[in-house]
């Protein structure tokens, strides 16, 4: 399984961070792919649905790409783009690859000296190299 894209997205569907670890592609492509997981996101967490997980399971395919979300408590909102790999994901490791990327998240936001601006952009160089580890990884 590759990552090829790990994007943040806040709580007015406004793009925190957008990743693209593809390098081949576009970075439009990923941001076109965030953006409309959002609209999807946004009907599985509608008023009526219930759901406790803040695992959110494939959310879309797109031609041989797969996103994944994951909404925290503060409905900040975390999209994974793969490459359809030959073998079945599980959901287990995905679970495990955005709670990491949610823990990476928590940890700049615990930051005293970080301020988090829900209209500005993630820019943290120790972030962007968490990130870029969880991307690089064999899975």
């Amino acid at each position: 399984m590759r990552i090829n894209c790990i994007a943040i997205i806040g709580k007015q569907n406004n793009p925190l961070y957008i990743r693209n670890l593809d390098g081949t592609d576009d970075d439009l492509k990923y941001h076109y792919i965030a953006h409309t997981s959002c609209d999807v996101i946004d009907e599985k967490l509608a008023p009526g649905v219930k759901s406790l997980d803040m695992y959110l399971g494939l959310l879309q395919t797109v031609g041989d790409l797969a996103v994944y979300g994951y909404v925290t408590n503060t409905r900040i909102k975390v999209v994974v783009v793969i490459t359809i790999p030959e073998t079945i994901v599980k959901d287990i490791e995905m679970r495990g690859i955005l709670r990491e990327i949610h823990a990476a998240y928590i940890a700049l936001a615990s930051n005293p000296f970080y301020e988090i601006d829900s209209t500005k952009p993630l820019a943290s160089r120790n972030f962007d190299s968490f990130i870029e580890v969880i991307g690089k990884r064999d899975y």
